[in-house]
């Protein structure tokens, strides 16, 4: 029952948390560690944070209509596509190989957020009512298909990796590229559910309760994310993704020996 409870906890944190900047996978994979197989935690984790993200979603519905028609479908196309591959990557491949570029892919998206301003303006972009050239939406819908394979495989810090590089396509608002993140995220998290569940690869005695929590942390997130300062909320961004990263290059460290 402690063991639930700790769960729903961690579900509900991350919920919350990737409606603010992603990392929600940080909790609740770890938690499930505790007791599963890596694959297993993964596939659980992955479900259970999916009804989150769908409500984040919801509670961003206000700046995702703000988003242009034909830039959402050529971002969410390739969301699909990705979480798919990532997800049959998962269940039929060693864990490892992506593992070992975990840090480093949240390290580089931390710091490419970081200076997204210098970068914008040598990529020509700027805020609102610019359009990107089109190189540039190439190269975005290009990283997007493979942070969504990646996302379907483990998915730790995909958020950081979407905002960094959604925010070069000028839609001058971080709440309107947060949301925008958080509905792709769920679009790769709904594929990623069909293969978890037709490859057994989800307790549903932890998913379900996690479930529940996922969602109220998800909407509150979201409706808290609004009322942030930008400058905050771009900083909060930055810091989570060096503490991912951080975590995760510790991770890899060998252990001391006794």
């Amino acid at each position: 029952m402690t063991d639930l409870i700790v769960l729903c906890v961690a579900a509900f944190v991350a919920g919350a948390q990737n409606s603010l900047a992603g990392g929600g996978t940080l909790y609740t994979f770890p938690a499930l560690q505790r007791t599963l197989s890596d694959v297993v935690a993964n596939g659980t984790s992955t479900v259970a944070l999916l009804p989150g993200s769908l409500a984040g979603a919801w509670g961003f519905r206000k700046e995702i209509r703000k988003t242009p028609p034909r830039l959402l479908a050529l971002l969410v196309v390739p969301s699909l596509i990705g979480g798919v591959i990532g997800t049959l990557l998962v269940v039929t491949f060693p864990e490892t190989y992506f593992q070992r570029m975990v840090p480093w892919l949240i390290l580089s998206a931390t710091l490419l957020f970081l200076f997204q301003p210098q970068i914008a303006r040598l990529a020509g972009t700027r805020e609102l009512s610019s359009q990107p050239r089109p190189a540039v939406i190439v190269g975005v819908v290009g990283f997007q298909f493979l942070v969504a394979i990646y996302g379907g495989y483990f998915g730790a810090g995909i958020g950081i990796l979407m905002m960094s590089s959604l925010s070069l396509m000028g839609l001058g608002d971080i709440h309107r590229v947060n949301a925008l993140k958080t509905v792709l995220a769920a679009c790769m998290n709904v594929m990623s559910l069909f293969v978890f569940v037709a490859y057994d690869r989800v307790v549903w005695e932890f998913a379900l309760p996690m479930m529940a929590t996922s969602i109220v942390g998800g909407y509150l997130g979201a409706r808290l994310s609004l009322r942030i300062d930008k400058t905050m909320l771009r900083w909060v961004v930055i810091v989570v993704g060096l503490g991912l990263s951080a975590y995760y290059f510790w991770r890899r460290l060998p252990p001391l020996a006794a």
